[in-house]
């Protein structure tokens, strides 16, 4: 009898898995077998549907299949649909952002009375990116003027966005002459999708620019607004502790699920969760009190801000119900799986949608209003605690782990500079002496088709065994806390260079630097290493790499292509939707990095990963001549006087 397919790499999902089976439930992975085997178009992106002369299946190299009825080419059909990616991913993450910014222009104008600006030191670096003068004004007064000029960074009729300017100059300057400096985030989306509508631009090479431009709207427009003005409304993330995994619920609690990517609404949850009348409530309803835990990235702006544990990633929000354990799953935006609403009335979850752009059929709505937030957050929690009489029979693991999160670029100038000299010094000191060979990103989803978190978990302890520091974001961070990984501790794992390095400053060896639009902050740090000095005059010089282990969304194409354009080598597993074309290829894993500094490459498991990151590391170091041994000289009396003072 064959050996029954692991579909998780811990123990306590994989519970849940064999539980659901025994039930007869289904799960994310049952709908993704019966998937297989995938269509080889669309993985390859050579399956064309944008006009009604079609679909069309390309086949390069095939004659009478080898164009679409319009005599598009696999070169441009792959392009756009990569570039659609990209406007999907940079919509998402950019509307995020608007959210945000709407968010704290109600709160400084009086209108959102729950919130208020918790980092005014964050608020005035900011506001200075923006020319907003701050010497004698009142926070308020400084935050509705940035708030406004934010949100004219998604429509403004002309400029560029104003955080390109934090980049390194010789990075500004080759978006300048690549033409890809992106203006206005909505701009550049509508801009993609008119330009990869049919007839329009036809030569891919000129559509990939357009992606680039967009994604750049995303990297250091949309995302990065989200990420700068939560700190400012939320406060900026310190490391702190907290656990992970499904063994967070607690059987004799009220336990509420919160699930997206928006943490407007989750803050306000957290207020009421620990609201003494509601604690009443739940006590009332037969609870000892009421646990919050968090899945995906509501999850990790909740721990990094406030150590609310998580319950997982993307891929345990149907186990977290299937617990029997979740009063109430409270969603926004953004990964939430339409299975759940029927997974959630076989228990006895309550789903609540909470926002206008997402509906669930069959889900619970509670509208949320940012002008009636703590309102609505107690609303929220009233129904899950009127819910925690209907528990059937509970599932909850007994596995959990301890993390430390909250790496923000600001909690990492602290850590290796101190109070009054903040600074990225040590660490760029530590990559030239070659203690620290370099830097990983390793970001992303989580992907049915493989063994959830296995192969993250492989390449990050590679890495780390390799002295390259790993910094995460996403639902690879909660992997890898869920491996271990995010503690002092985990030092042990890691090379002699970077175990020194993590005993010294007492951080380790994996730091979690909070949710997927937080991605902006690995930027703001790589570009705070190029201003430190002795690593080059550009993020390309660097010896950094981002990848992303188990990717899934569109999301993740856009953030790729980012960082590609910000000078990164990214890697992803197995393939981009990009193989029907040799063209595209040849550009996006080569001819790109000419043009940008930056570029793709794939690989098939977290061995090879390892080994294109390690590779292209010690290329980095090699150019800097940081690899380079010199003999130590004792200087004697002559030498001395040879010196020039």
């Amino acid at each position: 009898m064959a050996e029954e397919k692991k579909r998780y790499a811990d123990e306590a999902s994989e519970s849940i898995v064999k539980q659901m089976g025994e039930e007869g439930v289904k799960g994310v992975w049952d709908r993704s077998d019966a998937m297989s085997p995938r269509c080889k178009f669309g993985v390859q992106g050579i399956c064309c549907r944008i006009c009604y002369m079609g679909p069309c299946r390309i086949m390069e190299g095939r004659e009478g299949k080898d164009r679409g009825v319009c005599g598009a080419t696999a070169a441009t059909v792959v392009a756009r649909n990569f570039a659609r990616a990209v406007a999907a991913g940079t919509a998402a993450h950019s509307d995020h952002g608007r959210g945000v910014a709407e968010t704290l222009l109600q709160a400084a104008s009086g209108a959102a009375k729950d919130y208020a600006i918790k980092d005014v030191k964050k608020l005035h670096a900011v506001a200075e990116t923006f020319g907003i003068k701050v010497d004698e004004r009142n926070p308020n007064e400084i935050a509705e003027e940035l708030a406004h000029l934010a949100l004219a960074e998604f429509g403004k009729p002309e400029g560029t966005q104003r955080f390109v300017t934090r980049a390194p100059k010789a990075r500004q300057k080759v978006w300048e002459q690549a033409g890809v400096t992106p203006r206005a985030i909505d701009r550049e989306v509508t801009e993609l999708m008119h330009r990869t509508n049919m007839g329009v631009d036809q030569d891919f090479r000129s559509i990939l620019l357009q992606a680039t431009r967009c994604s750049l709207a995303d990297g250091w427009g949309g995302s990065m607004i989200a990420t700068e003005l939560q700190d400012i409304l939320f406060g900026t993330p310190h490391p702190l502790s907290s656990t992970v995994n499904l063994g967070v619920l607690k059987e004799d609690e009220v336990n509420i699920i919160i699930h997206g990517h928006e943490p407007i609404l989750s803050e306000m949850l957290v207020v009421a969760s620990q609201d003494p009348e509601m604690i009443k409530k739940a006590e009332k309803a037969g609870a000892k009190g009421i646990t919050l835990a968090g899945i995906c990235c509501t999850a990790n702006e909740v721990l990094i801000r406030h150590g609310i544990p998580l319950a997982g990633n993307f891929l345990q929000q149907e186990l977290a119900i299937a617990t029997g354990a979740a009063d109430a799953m409270v969603v926004d935006v953004q990964c939430v799986m339409q299975a759940l609403a029927d997974l959630a009335r076989h228990y006895h979850t309550k789903l609540i949608c909470t926002s206008e752009k997402a509906h669930i059929t069959g889900a619970d709505r509670v509208v949320f209003h940012e002008d009636k937030a703590l309102d609505s957050a107690k609303e929220i929690i009233e129904m899950a605690v009127d819910n925690f009489k209907n528990r059937g029979k509970v599932h909850i693991p007994e596995q959990t782990s301890p993390l430390v999160a909250g790496f923000s670029h600001e909690a990492i100038e602290y850590m290796l500079g101190g109070s009054f000299r903040t600074s990225y010094r040590p660490l760029n000191d530590n990559i030239m002496n070659g203690r620290i060979r370099g830097l990983a990103g390793v970001v992303g989803c989580s992907n049915p088709q493989v063994t959830c978190d296995s192969i993250q978990n492989e390449l990050v302890r590679e890495l780390i065994a390799n002295d390259i520091l790993v910094v995460q974001t996403g639902c690879a961070a909660i992997a890898s806390a869920k491996d271990g990984l995010l503690i002092p501790e985990m030092k042990e794992l890691a090379g002699p260079g970077l175990r020194e390095i993590c005993e010294t400053v007492g951080i380790p060896p994996v730091l979690h630097s909070g949710s997927c639009v937080d991605n902006s902050r690995i930027l703001i740090a790589a570009t705070a290493m190029v201003h430190e000095g002795g690593l080059g005059e550009d993020i390309s010089d660097l010896p950094v790499a981002g990848c992303a282990p188990e990717w899934m969304s569109e999301k993740a194409i856009a953030i790729g292509q980012y960082f590609v354009a910000s000078g990164v080598l990214t890697v992803f597993r197995d393939n981009l939707p990009i193989d029907g074309s040799q063209e595209v290829k040849d550009y996006l894993y080569g001819g790109i990095e000419e043009d940008l500094g930056g570029k793709w490459a794939v690989a098939k498991d977290a061995k090879e990963m390892g080994a294109i990151i390690r590779e292209h590391i010690e290329s980095k170091r090699d150019a800097l001549g940081i690899n380079e041994v010199t003999e130590r000289k004792l200087f004697d009396m002559a030498d001395r006087r040879a010196l020039e003072v």
